[in-house]
C-alpha cells in the first residue's frame, strides 16, 4: 500500500465521520414512528414481557400498588377529540407509565432475589418507552398540544398495579389502544 493510499474501512470512516450534525435523536427520521413495523416490534416485546409473568407468583409481586394510566378508551370520544386532545392523553399515559416502570424496575432491583427473566423484560420496558418517548417528539406530538388543549385537558384516568403481570399488561395495552391511536391519527394528519 502506498503512503496515499487509505484502506476502505478508513475511508468509510472518514465520511461518517463528516456526516452533519444536528440529525434527528438516534438519527431516526422524524416520522420513524408511522411505520406500522416500529410500533408493532415495541408492542411485541410489551406482549413477550407480559407472557413471561403468566403464572408467576412468588417473583411477580410488586409489594405495593403502582398509579398506573387506564388503558380503556371510548372509541366514539376518542374520535371526536382533537389531535391536540389526544396528545395530551397520550404523553400524559406515557409519562405516567414510564414512571411506574421505573417504580418496578426498582423494587426489582431492591428484592432479595430478583427473578432474571422479568429483570430482562422490565428493562427492555424501560429502554422501549424511552424510545417510544423519543419517537414522539420527533413526530412532533408535544409540539400538537396547544396550551388551551393542555388547559382543558381532563385528568388522566388512573388504575393501581400490584403485579409485573398487570403492570405489563397495561403496557402492552397502552401501546395497543391510545398510542397506536394516536399515531394513526397524527401520522395521517401529518401526510395532509
Amino acid at each position: 500500500m502506498g503512503v496515499h493510499e487509505c484502506p476502505a474501512w478508513l475511508w468509510l470512516l472518514l465520511s461518517l465521520l463528516s456526516l452533519p450534525l444536528g440529525l434527528p435523536v438516534l438519527g431516526a427520521p422524524p416520522r420513524l414512528i408511522c411505520d406500522s413495523r416500529v410500533l408493532e416490534r415495541y408492542l411485541l416485546e410489551a406482549k413477550e414481557a407480559e407472557n413471561i409473568t403468566t403464572g408467576c407468583a412468588e417473583h411477580c409481586s410488586l409489594n405495593e400498588n403502582i398509579t398506573v394510566p387506564d388503558t380503556k378508551v371510548n372509541f366514539y370520544a376518542w374520535k371526536r377529540m382533537e389531535v391536540g386532545q389526544q396528545a395530551v392523553e397520550v404523553w400524559q399515559g406515557l409519562a405516567l407509565l414510564s414512571e411506574a416502570v421505573l417504580r418496578g424496575q426498582a423494587l426489582l432491583v431492591n428484592s432479595s432475589q430478583p427473578w432474571e427473566p422479568l429483570q430482562l423484560h422490565v428493562d427492555k420496558a424501560v429502554s422501549g418507552l424511552r424510545s417510544l418517548t423519543t419517537l414522539l417528539r420527533a413526530l412532533g406530538a408535544q409540539e400538537a398540544i396547544s396550551p388551551p388543549d393542555a388547559a382543558s385537558a381532563a385528568p388522566l384516568r388512573t388504575i393501581t398495579a400490584d403485579t409485573f403481570r398487570k403492570l405489563f399488561r397495561v403496557y402492552s395495552n397502552f401501546l395497543r389502544g391510545k398510542l397506536k391511536l394516536y399515531t394513526g391519527e397524527a401520522c395521517r394528519t401529518g401526510d395532509r
